[in-house]
């Protein structure tokens, strides 16, 4: 009877302490627990033990993927992780933060691609285009090289032949002043000798005009004049000898002069005009090679934009301590292991959301079974 009474006097209590709870912890609680019932704090209370072992396993595992990649990034994430064990939902929290660094690596994996799209396109253009202009430099080079080369011949073969024009201008000078001596020797002579054949001719008549005559007053010395006779036929025939051989050397000298002035008259045109034509092509090849020269400067400007460009892309698209393919393959490494994670977290928020409602559902049939 005692024990009953008891008994009556302890449901009295609970039923009138579930009463005062009910009338007047509505708003305290919704403010301390937000939409989770007084029930349902008494059960999370169990979890709490469950709840930070399952956060801890994946503070570490964030953790030890920072310390596997080397991520500054993860190893402050893990930071924050470890941090908001202490907020009011947990594993909402942890997963919004895993989510959210997830995300973030997903666009600059995106990013990543599209800037190597970017490179990739970019390098192969540019260094093909420095290929093509340095192929065109060389190109212009080589025809400036050439133009140039044969310009220096033809203008030294242009020299070899004024010096050679030069020569036979003066050998014919040379000529014509000794055939312009020789003329005058001749003339002289030639006139001397016809002068003296006349003299002697004229000494030859005398003589023999007197001899010949019968009306002397004395007696001639007829021996003595055939001796003078004699010796002026003698030097007729000489200078007449002497008149035609100079007139034969001199018409031979004459002749010769005229022929090789014609020669040298040849030789002196023919020279001239390869003078002529050599020096329009060393002048045409001059200005060939001027204007290729001013196409090569352009070329050449051209070529260093493009090198410029490209020192500049390469700069920016060639990694010099880690390739794309290991930044890749790291960040793929890293969303795994986070994927995993949250994976992890997920499977054990469904875990926690249902042993809190079972112990919800216990503890309310507990109070429930306990006021009747």
């Amino acid at each position: 009877e005692a024990e009953t009474k008891s008994r009556g006097e302890e449901l009295k209590a609970i039923a009138e302490a579930k009463k005062v709870i009910q009338e007047m912890t509505g708003g305290a609680e919704s403010v301390e627990y937000g939409s989770a019932s007084f029930l349902q704090v008494a059960a999370r209370s169990q979890l709490s033990s469950f709840t930070d072992l399952k956060s801890f396993e994946v503070v570490n595992m964030v953790r030890d993927l920072a310390r596997k990649e080397g991520s500054t990034v993860l190893s402050q994430l893990a930071q924050r992780v470890a941090s908001a064990m202490h907020s009011r939902d947990p594993f909402a929290k942890i997963k919004g933060l895993i989510s959210d660094m997830i995300a973030k690596m997903e666009e600059e994996k995106a990013a990543d691609a599209t800037k190597k799209d970017f490179c990739d396109k970019e390098l192969s253009e540019s260094t093909a285009k420095k290929a093509e202009k340095t192929a065109e430099i060389e190109k212009l080079s080589t025809q400036i090289d050439k133009a140039a080369a044969r310009s220096a011949q033809l203008k030294e073969e242009v020299a070899q032949l004024q010096n050679e024009l030069s020569a036979l201008a003066s050998a014919q000078a040379s000529m014509d002043q000794i055939r312009s001596q020789e003329h005058e020797a001749f003339v002289k002579n030639k006139a001397d000798l016809d002068q003296g054949l006349e003299g002697v001719k004229t000494a030859l008549k005398v003589l023999n005009e007197y001899y010949a005559s019968k009306d002397k007053a004395h007696t001639a010395a007829s021996g003595a004049s055939s001796g003078i006779i004699g010796l002026l036929e003698v030097c007729e025939s000489d200078f007449a000898k002497s008149s035609v051989e100079i007139a034969a050397a001199e018409e031979t000298a004459a002749a010769d002069h005229e022929r090789e002035t014609k020669e040298n008259d040849v030789e002196r045109v023919a020279k001239e005009k390869d003078v002529e034509y050599k020096g329009k092509e060393s002048a045409s090849l001059d200005k060939t090679a001027s204007e290729v020269t001013s196409d090569r400067s352009g070329v050449q400007a051209e070529l260093d934009a493009v090198a410029e460009y490209l020192s500049k892309i390469e700069e920016q698209c060639i990694a010099k301590a880690e390739t794309y393919a290991d930044r890749t393959a790291r960040r793929q490494s890293e969303i795994a292991g986070l994927k995993e994670a949250l994976q992890v977290l997920e499977s054990e928020t469904a875990f926690v959301q249902r042993r809190a409602s079972h112990h919800k559902g216990a503890l309310r049939g507990h109070v429930l079974s306990a006021t009747v």
